[in-house]
Order: structure tokens, then sequence, then C-alpha cells
């Protein structure tokens, strides 16, 4: 039997229709993402439009000292140890109507959602339709990112505009990427709204909780301390939530709080039960017996969980999608690019082996080669 090798014409138009082929698939499957992240980006801007529907505009915005912050309430010296630096005014109108907003700068968005908790009262309430935001006769609270937001509330305004004014300013909700840098949150059931207390120094600590000695809490080990008061049985009891960056600093602290503040050797006013968990070490402060602050303490499941230490990108879903796109186009063209290459480097050869090697199969491109098999 003999078989024809295919000639270089052949092989040459087999070659370009398979990049041709290839080229039209790539093409194909980046104007579909492109279409789908078009979509899902104006679906997500539909949805804020409708939500928001913002009618103030900043019209101005100053940088003032971190110690004018006490014309609001603020505490300098615990801003510093949430990392803040300066501190911005801004001017929103609204017509012939006014307000002031005063922007602190935190270190990350955690640090941004403790000093919303320091401030915090239970005197305050929940925005209806916003996360992170509550107010007061007086002023607005908002935590947005690394910005924690005071809004001052302008005089003879209704509750409605002044929902409608903090809607404006910090939209309905943080970023799902800001929300996912925030601790997990404390059980809800006996919850007393506007406890909640995430403390990251001992400033602030000594400030929020001035009956729980936060000198032995290791702040200076990288602890962080979350708290709350839950009403049970008719009783308020305090919760405390302690993490430490390693078991071995947890298990150090648990030794030295249980010699210091008599850990599980007492119950009634002032008693102080507590259990570790991994790196978590649990308190419960007040509880009437161990049953009760055991109740307390069952309901937070704690489970080890590794993570990048680095914040989530935070370009927009429609850039990255734009940059793999982009990406995968380069790629092609690259891919077309070293094929054209290759191409231009075979004909070269074999034109030079024409040239110098003219009885080679290489110079003849195989044209009156065949196969023999001999076979019988």
């Amino acid at each position: 039997m003999v078989f024809d090798r295919p000639s270089r014409g052949a092989q040459i138009s087999a070659i370009l229709k398979l990049m041709k082929f290839l080229t039209c698939l790539c093409t194909m499957m980046g104007t579909i993402l492109f279409a789908s992240a078009s979509l899902a980006a104006q679906q997500h801007a539909t949805f804020i439009d409708l939500l928001s529907q913002p009618r103030w505009q900043m019209e101005s915005s100053q940088t003032i000292n971190l110690n004018d912050v006490r014309r609001w309430g603020g505490e300098p010296a615990v801003d510093r140890e949430y990392g803040v630096k300066s501190v911005e005014i801004r001017t929103y109108r609204e017509g012939e109507k006014t307000a002031q907003a005063i922007v602190e700068e935190a270190q990350d968005p955690s640090s941004a959602y403790g000093l919303f908790t320091f401030y915090l009262s239970e005197t305050m309430a929940p925005v209806k339709g916003m996360k992170l935001a509550v107010v007061s006769p007086q002023q607005g609270y908002m935590a947005r990112g690394r910005a924690f937001v005071r809004v001052l509330r302008p005089a003879n305004m209704s509750n409605k505009d002044f929902d409608a004014l903090l809607l404006s300013i910090g939209g309905a909700s943080p970023s799902e990427q800001s929300m996912a840098l925030l601790p997990p949150p404390l059980p809800v059931n006996g919850l007393v709204p506007g406890s909640e207390k995430y403390l990251l120094g001992p400033i602030a600590a000594s400030r929020a909780l001035p009956l729980f000695r936060t000198d032995v809490v290791g702040f200076s080990q990288g602890a962080e301390l979350q708290a709350a008061t839950y009403q049970i049985d008719g009783q308020r009891v305090n919760f405390f939530l302690i993490s430490y960056p390693t078991s071995q600093i947890a298990n150090l602290r648990y030794r030295a709080i249980t010699h210091l503040l008599g850990l599980n050797q007492g119950s009634g006013p002032g008693s102080l039960f507590g259990k570790l968990k991994g790196t978590y070490l649990l308190m419960v402060q007040n509880a009437p017996s161990l049953e009760v602050a055991n109740r307390l303490m069952n309901r937070l499941s704690v489970s080890q969980v590794l993570s990048w230490n680095e914040p989530p990108p935070e370009k927009p879903i429609t850039v990255q999608m734009f940059h793999l796109i982009v990406g995968n186009i380069l790629l092609v063209l690259i891919l077309i690019a070293m094929a054209g290459v290759a191409g231009v480097l075979i004909f070269m050869s074999r034109r030079l082996a024409a040239k110098w090697f003219p009885q080679s199969d290489w110079a003849r491109g195989y044209e009156d080669s065949i196969i023999r098999l001999n076979l019988k």
C-alpha cells in the first residue's frame, strides 16, 4: 500500500483554517463575556438609582484638625487609636438648604466600623433601609468603607428628610468588599440594640467598658475585642469576644485573666464566666449562673479560617471583566504573531536549503516523495 503525504499548500491551508477557527472562537467568547458584564453593570446601576435617588450635592470641603471633633462629641485620642489622621468637613446643598458632614478616614473598613460602634449608643435608632447608619436628634452616624461619617442634623428637619440626606451622602450600604472585611456579627437573639462595640485599643476599651478591666485583654499582642449587652431571663448581662492572632497568645491571656479576674469562680453581680475556643476567648459578665453564661456563649460557633492578609480588589466587576477580555485578545494576537513568525522562518529556511542543499527533502518539500510500507 502507498500513501501520499499532503502537499505543502494543503498543510498551510489546514493551519490557516485552524488559526481562523481559534480566532473566531476567542472573539465570540470575548463578545459574550463583555455583553454579560455590561448587562450586569446596567442591572447594578439601575438598582442603585432606584434605591438612592440622591438630591443633595456636595458644595465644598475643608480639612480640619483632628482635635476639632470635640465640637461634635468626638474624642481625638480614641479616633487616633483607630488610625484617623485627618478630618474633612463637607458642605452639602439642596436648593436653599445646606447640611454638613464630618468625614474621618480610618486605616481600614474594620477600624471605621469600630469608630461607628464606639460612638453608637442604645438611644440611637437605625435608619430603615440602610446598613451601618443610625440617627439621634442631633446627628447621624455612618460607616462607609474606611470612612466614619458624622452628619449634622439641620434645624427643623424632619426624620424623613434627614434619612434622605443620609442616603444621598452615604448610599444605602457600604460596598460588598468593605462588608467582607468587617468582624463577624454577634448573635442577635436577646441583643440590646446599640450596645455593640468593636474595640482595637486600650483607650477606646477603657472609655466604652468602664466596669471591665481592659488592661488584661492584651491589645499590644494583637487582640480585638467585641462586646455587647444581652437581655436574658429579664436580666442584662455583658458578653465579650476577644480574638487573638495565635492560639499560644490566646492560652497565655486566658490564664492571666483567670488568675487576675477570678474567671469561673463565682456568680451573681460582678461575676465573670468564660471559655477558650481556639484563638477566641468568650466571657460573660453579671450572669446569675454558669448555666446562663453557657447558654449565651454556646450561641456562637467558632471555626478557624485561613485568609490572605490583604484587601480584595477595589476595581468594579465591569473593569475586571474588561481587563480579562483585553488580556484574552492580546493573547490571541500574540499567538497569531508567533504563528506568523514561525511561518516566515520555515519559508526562509526552505529557501536557504534549496540554495545550499537542493537535493534534500526539506528543500524539495516532499513533493515527489512517497511512503513505501512493503506489505506482502
